[in-house]
Formats: structure tokens, C-alpha cells, sequence
């Protein structure tokens, strides 16, 4: 204390007026100094409770500012656990002492006035927290050590991200493609056509719901890997390698396994529908043939089993006889049907026809009564032959009605089978084949009608004869069972028929005219849009190796062109639904185009898939730009360099054209320096450099990139030169996720100079950069 008279005053409020001398002169040219001083009490208070530093006056009053500065840097001059806030007196004394003892602070700042103070002085404050600053001015290598250490491991927590977001992004994919692959290949049949028509209709379903998100994700996973391995690369990271079975080109080949699957599994189900058509219309078929033969067998058994002739005239076995010949005619006559049946039965069941059973008993049925009507009539024609040499000839017209009538009778129901026939066409041409076919049989019809007037004729001159003769026939034909009016009945049946028939042939041919013109609207629009893809793939690989402007101006131009490409999709999707309509009128081809909807589909794809790609590397290039400080002129001439080697067009150099390039540009090197500079950039070994690969290479040797030594020198510095780091040093001067993430991961120190909970930062430090494993 210094005593002068009456005036009385502490050594205290002595410095502060000196300092508020020495701090008014500078007070202006500091402004920017205070903010810098505040920022930093702030940042080093920042994890203490209680402590809320907003300016140089009132947020120091509880003491415990000056308390938490001291402990921050020297925790173990300060027990600040013990602290409260309720009792700064307490708090600022300690801070005033410790500060000068250990610290060589002189006590500027007095107690009591500070707490007698309803605003302390800020001047004083400040100028006395300065002295904490410049005493504790060495951390602030460890500072900026730690700063470097967040960047990295900052870096580092984002490509792991990454990695673990590519992994998920993979597997799901895979996941899917594994799940859908076996219901492609699933070949079971059915027996309906609706049943195969709904398989159809899944199809179109999962071509149009479920597959295109996913074309979208396969895209963006391989978007999301190059990005990846752009910022691995930038920050001088080993490249990222997948797990295996994850590879870019793993999901491509399972991509493609999944397409060729879709294509297989498209044609069964267009084959199957075409072979259930097919069943369908034989199926009715021989139905049909088999009423009509079973209709005309009905009854003939019991007859061919009479035994008339035992009690007949001579005339009446003789036409007992005739009629046996006449039916023996009409069974010959009937043998192309029974074939025919029998020969529609054994195709339905080499097309594996789900009803063959009851098909097979139906024709066996058959068979076995056409055996027996044979047996049946060889029998009778031996009974009779015996009995023909007691009898008298028969009336010659009887037998030539009988004759003629059969054959007519025959044609006639023939006619009526082939007008009622059920047919399949799939083109105009074939309807039109059908369709003469029929004029050309109407030409038959007058000559067909003159013959049954002719036996018309010779039944009425029978008559005749009988009524004149008195003949006991009561007007009958023992030769046939063929009347005039059965052959007047079947004729004006076949008069109906015909109209039918022609009216048939006439929607069919409606029906056709309809399937051509869908062809032609499929072909046209086709015949557009595939060249329309192929030259939009071609612009976007010519689009990829010019060098019209900047990067941004590129990116600004594809990203216009991806918008008019999209803008186009509607078109597919009327194609789409041309094709829909194609398929539900099963039409199975087209001679108006070369493409397929398949075609169109795939190359859409890979149109979207490769304009979102070259997008992507035009983001990349800009962003390696950026980060390696690239001017516009040196890209330009990077692209040059690239595009003069690039001497296939493909976008991509092979490994003897960018040996070639390396000694255009001065590099003398033998095979294993060839090999080291192909590790790296062509990590996948794929033996091709892409344009990135190439700006990567011919900017990193001049790069300003962290390096594990840098790291390393670091955390020397947090570690106060020791050849180790703790985990309270790595708390206190880390951020607490990063300090979390490095106590997580780095291994126990085990040197000589170790001690307990000592962590290796050195293996840590080469393992970030691929060095190592962590």
C-alpha cells in the first residue's frame, strides 16, 4: 500500500490506471484485436458449466472465467470441480493468485471492486485477460495442431459415410436383383390362356413400376462411386475397394444377368400364349370332328348286327347287299376323319395339352368303335356274299342313286365341316389365302347343285318305275339310307353356311387390317425414336471430349441436353402403349421395323444412364479443378493432351497410349515405374485411364495435400513431443466426436517411454492415408 496524506491506494487500482492510460491510445487500432480476444476466451471456455463469456465486464464478475482460462491450459493448478458460482469473491482471488504465482500475472484487477462494480471496467479486464493470452500463447501450436487433426479425421468420417452408404446402396441392390431373378426364370405354365394373359400383364407391371427406381439407384451407386474415389483421391486416400461381390462391375454383370432373364422370360411367356392359342383351337377341333364322327357312328353298330337278310327276298338281299356296299363306301370315306381326330389327339399331347386325358379316352373310344364297325362290316359283307348267290339282280337305278348319292352326301358334309372349321391367321395374307380358297369353292357350288339334281332325278325315275310296276318297296331304297330329302336338307344347310362364313372371313379380315395398322404405327414410331437414341449417345460422347468453354459452361450444356432428353420420354411412353395394344391383339411380329420395344427400352436406359454419367465427371472434373487450383487453359490442355492419345474415341486411353503420353511429356521410365503409375490411376486394374484418372495424375505431384506426416507432427505437438498421446489430452484438445473417434481407434502405445492408457498416434496417423491398418 502506498500512504500519501489522506489519499490511500492499492497496488491494484494503481495498474488500473496505468492501464487505462496505455489502453486509451491504442483503443481505436484495437477493435478488431478485442473481437479476436473475445472469440478466443470463448472458444476456450466454451465446454465449462456456468461460464458464459459475452464481453469484457460482466460476464467475469462470478470469477469462474479466470478460473476456466487457468484450467484449460493448467489443469492442475485449479481444483474447479470445488467451485461455485455463488461465491466469486472466493473464485476471483483464486484465479488472482494462482495466475500471479505460477503464471507471473501481476494482480492488475482488484476483488472487491470488481464485485462492488455494477459494470467493471473493460478495458482493465480485457488488458488483463490479454496477459492469459500471451502466457498461455504456446497451446496455440497445439491449437492449430488440433485444427489440422479435425480437418483430417473430419475428411476421413465423410468417405467412411460414404463407403458404408455405397455398401447398403450395393447390397439392397443386389438384395432385389437376387429376389426378382428366379421369378424371371420361372417357366411354370399354365393351363389357361387368362392365366398366362395376367403373367403378361405382371410383366408389363414390373417393367413399368418396379424397374425403373431401380435403374435409377444402379445410376446414382455408380454416380456415388465416383465421387467417392474423387475425394479419396483429392485427399490422398487409397482408393476405396468394396467389398466382394460389390464392385461396379458385379452389380453390372448382375444387372445384366436381371435383363437377359427379362428378355428370356418375355419370349415364354409370348411362346407360351402362342401355344395355348394353339391347344385352344385344336382342342375345339377335335371336338368338333369327333361330335360329327360319333354323330354319324351313332346306331351303325346295330345295324351292321340285323339279321334281315335271313328273312328277305331275293331282291331284297341283293339290296341288302348294294347297301352294304354303299355303306363300306361311306365307311372308306370316313377314314381320313377318324385319322384326322386320332392325328389332332397326338398333337395335343406333344403340346402337353392340360385336358390330354380326357382327349386321349375320347379318341381311344373312337378308335376302338371304328375297329369294331370294320369287324363289324367285313362280317356282315361275308354273310350277305353268301346269301348273294340264291338272289336276283337289283333295279340298276336304285344302285346308281345309292352310288351317287354317297359320294354327294359325303361332299356335302364335308362342305358343311370345312365352312363350320374353325381357323387362326396372323396376317393379311393368310386371311386372304383363306378367303380365295372359299370363292374358289362357291365356283363349285353350280356344278354341285346340277349333281343333286341329277340324283334327284333318278330317285323320281325309281319312283316311277315302282308306281308303274307296282314294285313291293313302298317307294324305299334298299341301297342307301340316303333320302332326297336328308340331301335337300344338307344342301340348304350348306346354302346357310356359306353367307356365315363369308361374313367370318370378312371380320377377320377387319381384324388383320387393325393389326397392320398397329404395325405400321409401332414401325413408324420405332423407325424415329431408336435412331433418335443412337444419335443422341453419339452427341453425348462427342459432348465429353470437346472443350468449347468451361467446365460450368459443359455442365450447364449437358444438363440442358439430360432436360430435352427427359422431355422425350413421353414418346416412349406412347410407345409403350403402341406396344401394349400389339401385344394384347397377339401380333408376334413386324416387318415395318427392325426395333423391338426391348431395343427402345434398353437403349433409353443407357441413355439416361450415360448422360447422368458424363454429367458426373464434368462434376468431378470441377471439383479436382478447384481443389487443385487448375486453371480453364490447363484443363483445355489436359483434354488436348487426352483426346490427341485417346486414338480409339472411346473416352478412354489403354495402357500403351498413355505409355505414349507419358514419354510425349518427358517421363523416362522403365516397366516397374510403368506399374507403380498404373496403381494409381487404374486402381481397379481394369487397363484403361479414364479423363479424370489422367486430370488426377497430371495434377497431384504439385498438389497442397495433407500428408501422414503432417498429421503425425500434429499430435506430437497435442502430445507435448512425447512419442504417445493420452485420452484426457486427446479430450482436451479435440472437438468430442473426433476425440471419441480417435480413442476408438487408435492402438496402445507400447514403447519403452509408455504409460498406463498411452494410445500409438503414429500407426494412426500412416493408417488414415492407407499406410497401414487401423
Amino acid at each position: 500500500e502506498i500512504v500519501d496524506g489522506n489519499v490511500k491506494m492499492t497496488l491494484g487500482m494503481i495498474w488500473t490506471i496505468i492501464l487505462r492510460f496505455a489502453i486509451q491510445d491504442i483503443s481505436v487500432k484495437e477493435t478488431s484485436a478485442k473481437e479476436g480476444l473475445l472469440l478466443w476466451c470463448q472458444r476456450k471456455t466454451a465446454p465449462y458449466k456456468n461460464v458464459n463469456i459475452q464481453n469484457f465486464h460482466i460476464s467475469w464478475k462470478d470469477g469462474l472465467g479466470f478460473c476456466a482460462l487457468i484450467h484449460r491450459h493448467r489443469p492442475e493448478l485449479i481444483d474447479y470441480g470445488k467451485l461455485r458460482k455463488d461465491d466469486p469473491l472466493t473464485n476471483l482471488n483464486t484465479a488472482f493468485d494462482v495466475a500471479e504465482k505460477y503464471l507471473d500475472i501481476p494482480k492488475m484487477l482488484d476483488a472487491e471492486d470488481i464485485i462492488g462494480t455494477l459494470r467493471p471496467d473493460e478495458k482493465a479486464i480485457m488488458t488483463y485477460v490479454s496477459c492469459y493470452y500471451h502466457a498461455f500463447s504456446g497451446a496455440q501450436k497445439a491449437e492449430t495442431a488440433a485444427n489440422r487433426i479435425c480437418k483430417v479425421l473430419a475428411v476421413n468420417q465423410e468417405n467412411e459415410q460414404l463407403m458404408e452408404d455405397y455398401e447398403k446402396l450395393a447390397s439392397d441392390l443386389l438384395e432385389w436383383i437376387r429376389r426378382t431373378i428366379p421369378w424371371l426364370e420361372n417357366r411354370a405354365p399354365e393351363n389357361t390362356m387368362q392365366a398366362m394373359q395376367q403373367k403378361l400383364e405382371d410383366f408389363r407391371d414390373y417393367r413399368r413400376l418396379h424397374k425403373p427406381p431401380k435403374v435409377q439407384e444402379k445410376c446414382q451407386l455408380e454416380i456415388n462411386f465416383n465421387t467417392l474415389q474423387t475425394k479419396l483421391r483429392l485427399s490422398n486416400r487409397p482408393a476405396f475397394m468394396p467389398s466382394e461381390g460389390k464392385m461396379v462391375s458385379d452389380i453390372n454383370n448382375a444387372w445384366g444377368g436381371l435383363e437377359q432373364a427379362e428378355k428370356g422370360y418375355e419370349e415364354w411367356l409370348l411362346n407360351e400364349i402362342r401355344r395355348l392359342e394353339r391347344l385352344d383351337h385344336l382342342a375345339e377341333k377335335f371336338r368338333q370332328k369327333a361330335s360329327i364322327h360319333e354323330s354319324w357312328t351313332d346306331g351303325k353298330e346295330a345295324m351292321l348286327q340285323q339279321k334281315d337278310y335271313e328273312t328277305a327276298t331275293l331282291s331284297e338281299i341283293k339290296a341288302l347287299l348294294k347297301k352294304h356296299e354303299a355303306f363300306e363306301s361311306d365307311l372308306a370315306a370316313h377314314q381320313d376323319r377318324v385319322e384326322q381326330i386320332a392325328a389332332i389327339a397326338q398333337e395335343l399331347n406333344e403340346l402337353d395339352y392340360y385336358d390330354s386325358p380326357s382327349v386321349n379316352a375320347r379318341c381311344q373310344k373312337i378308335c376302338d368303335q371304328w375297329d369294331n364297325l370294320g369287324a363289324l362290316t367285313q362280317k356282315r359283307r361275308e354273310a350277305l356274299e353268301r346269301t348273294e348267290k340264291l338272289l336276283e339282280t337289283i333295279d340298276q337305278l336304285y344302285l346308281e342313286y345309292a352310288k351317287r348319292a354317297a359320294p354327294f352326301n359325303n361332299w356335302m358334309e364335308g362342305a358343311m365341316e370345312d365352312l363350320q372349321d374353325t381357323f387362326i391367321v396372323h396376317t393379311i395374307e393368310e386371311i386372304q389365302g383363306l378367303t380365295t380358297a372359299h370363292e374358289q369353292f362357291k365356283a363349285t357350288l353350280p356344278d354341285a347343285d346340277k349333281e343333286r339334281q341329277a340324283i334327284l332325278g333318278i330317285h323320281n325315275e325309281v319312283s316311277k318305275i315302282v308306281q308303274t310296276y307296282h314294285v313291293n318297296m313302298a317307294g324305299t331304297n334298299p341301297y342307301t339310307t340316303i333320302t332326297p330329302h336328308e340331301i335337300n336338307g344338307k344342301w340348304e344347310h350348306v346354302r346357310q353356311l356359306v353367307p356365315r362364313r363369308d361374313q367370318a372371313l370378312m371380320e377377320e379380315h377387319a381384324r388383320q387390317q387393325q393389326n397392320e395398322r398397329l404395325r405400321k404405327q409401332f414401325g413408324a414410331q420405332a423407325n424415329v425414336i431408336g435412331p433418335w437414341i443412337q444419335t443422341k449417345m453419339e452427341e453425348i460422347g462427342r459432348i465429353s471430349i470437346e472443350m468449347h468453354g468451361t467446365l460450368e459452361d459443359q455442365l450447364n450444356h449437358l444438363r440442358q441436353y439430360e432436360k430435352s432428353i427427359v422431355n422425350y420420354k413421353p414418346k416412349i411412353d406412347q410407345l409403350e402403349g403402341d406396344h401394349q395394344q400389339i401385344q394384347e391383339a397377339l401380333i408376334f411380329d413386324n416387318k415395318h421395323t427392325n426395333y423391338t420395344m426391348e431395343h427402345i427400352r434398353v437403349g433409353w436406359e443407357q441413355l439416361l444412364t450415360t448422360i447422368a454419367r458424363t454429367i458426373n465427371e464434368v462434376e468431378n472434373q470441377i471439383l479436382t479443378r478447384d481443389a487443385k487450383g487448375i486453371s480453364q487453359e490447363q484443363m483445355n490442355e489436359f483434354r488436348a493432351s487426352f483426346n490427341h492419345f485417346d486414338r480409339k474415341k472411346t473416352g478412354m486411353m489403354d495402357c500403351e497410349d498413355f505409355r505414349a503420353c507419358l514419354i510425349s511429356m518427358g517421363y523416362n521410365m522403365g516397366e516397374a515405374e510403368f506399374a507403380r503409375i498404373m496403381s494409381i490411376v487404374d486402381p481397379n486394374r481394369l487397363g484403361v485411364v479414364t479423363f479424370q484418372a489422367f486430370i488426377d495424375f497430371m495434377s497431384r505431384e504439385t498438389a497442397d495435400t495433407d500428408t501422414a506426416d503432417q498429421v503425425m507432427a500434429s499430435f506430437k505437438i497435442l502430445a507435448g513431443d512425447k512419442n504417445y498421446i493420452t485420452v484426457d489430452e486427446l479430450r482436451r484438445e479435440l472437438p468430442p466426436d473426433q476425440a471419441e473417434y480417435c480413442i476408438a481407434r487408435m492402438a496402445p502405445y507400447n514403447g519403452r517411454d509408455a504409460v498406463p492408457g498411452a494410445l500409438d498416434y503414429m500407426s494412426f496417423s500412416t493408417a488414415l492415408y492407407g499406410e497401414s491398418d487401423l
